[in-house]
């Protein structure tokens, strides 16, 4: 499924940094009825995932340092290098300088943030998102057993429930905020939470440019601002970019050599799940309309070293097109260039080189290569 649905369940992970000023930052913690020795702060630093920890000395723990980037970060009282911490083990945090405290009240889970309004404030966001929430994982289950029974009509249905769960966000929570809150260093980071695959890049534009000075000069902000270019670059309508990328024996392989002939650009890797269950759609369409003008180029982002889990699941999947990577994982400079930051995805571009569809599977798929090829 596209990453509206399945990117927070099935690529969770601590969220990129939000440039501010560069500041140091103490976070003091009491524990009340929370018996625990350790503390663990999970954040990110230099673009990596970092995991201090500090003991609890009479129901009190101090963590200090620097902040280059306000982020979101999380507490745990459970070792996450020996095992992974349940909810109920976790205090979601959003990493900010100054100095500031925490009260955890029978429950480490549910923090009560003291001098942060920043904390506050995030606080607030995560308890209004727990009700849709809380309805996206029962639609995530209902879409999993739709696609084990291989109900694809069922799948599209329980994606537009999901969809618009997610609209409702946007609308009831994210956006509200971003634009009552243009200053607040959790404005940027909302936005970033609003935007995704398909939207709107005018609407994420007309936000973005509402911010604060700050926000929109920061470090991220910038990048944001460049990640909306690239959706601007690859709407439909436009060339698509031209790239190379090594094949499977590391011969190049350039864009523009598939020029006249329509081609799906679809990005994946041997280790996502979704691109696997989507592989035996496009290879039925592959054989369908290959003879009549229809070509697949699969750029692939497997990680470094796992050469042979991609080779093997071209094989296993039967994916008889041409395959391309340079198995640098969420750094394939393709995938870059496209603003691809989830899987599946894919770019379907006409014979002279323009983007005509993006993001279409199965039935939809087959259905765009039927109007354009008249059967």
């Amino acid at each position: 499924m596209k990453r509206t649905m399945m990117g927070v369940f099935l690529l969770a992970q601590v969220a990129g940094g939000f440039a501010q000023s560069a500041d140091t930052y103490t976070i003091t913690g009491r524990l009340q009825q929370v018996p625990a020795e350790w503390v663990y702060l999970i954040h990110v630093k230099d673009g990596q995932k970092v995991i201090d920890s500090v003991r609890v000395d009479k129901g009190v723990y101090v963590f200090s340092g620097v902040v280059a980037e306000s982020q979101p970060a999380a507490l745990t009282d459970v070792s996450p290098m020996t095992s992974r911490p349940g909810a109920k083990d976790m205090a979601e945090i959003y990493l900010v300088p100054g100095a500031w405290s925490i009260a955890h009240v029978d429950s480490f889970s549910n923090p009560v943030f003291t001098g942060s309004p920043v904390n506050d404030a995030y606080k607030t966001i995560r308890e209004a998102i727990k009700p849709y929430t809380a309805r996206q994982i029962i639609l995530v289950a209902r879409y999993r057993e739709a696609q084990a029974a291989k109900d694809e009509a069922a799948g599209k249905a329980i994606q537009a429930q999901y969809d618009s769960v997610v609209t409702e966000i946007n609308e009831k929570v994210y956006v509200p905020f971003v634009r009552n809150n243009p200053a607040s260093p959790l404005a940027l980071h909302i936005l970033e939470q609003y935007a995704g695959p398909g939207m709107d890049a005018k609407g994420l534009r007309s936000l973005f440019e509402g911010l604060s000075q700050a926000n929109r000069d920061s470090k991220a902000g910038k990048a944001f601002l460049a990640g909306l270019d690239i959706v601007d670059r690859t709407r439909v309508g436009e060339v698509a970019m031209d790239f190379t990328q090594g094949d499977t024996a590391g011969k190049p392989v350039t864009l523009t050599a598939f020029r006249g002939r329509y081609v799906l650009v679809d990005f994946w890797a041997s280790w996502c799940g979704p691109c696997r269950a989507e592989n035996p759609n496009v290879v039925k369409a592959y054989a369908r309309f290959h003879d009549k003008g229809f070509d697949v180029l699969g750029v692939s982002l497997d990680r470094p070293g796992d050469k042979d889990k991609w080779l093997k699941a071209i094989n296993t999947d039967h994916l008889g097109w041409t395959q391309v990577s340079d198995l640098q994982f969420w750094n394939n400079a393709v995938a870059k260039e496209y603003g691809v930051n989830s899987i599946p995805q894919n770019f379907l571009i006409d014979r002279q080189g323009k983007i005509v569809a993006k993001n279409i599977r199965g039935e939809e798929l087959e259905k765009k290569l039927t109007e354009i090829f008249g059967e």
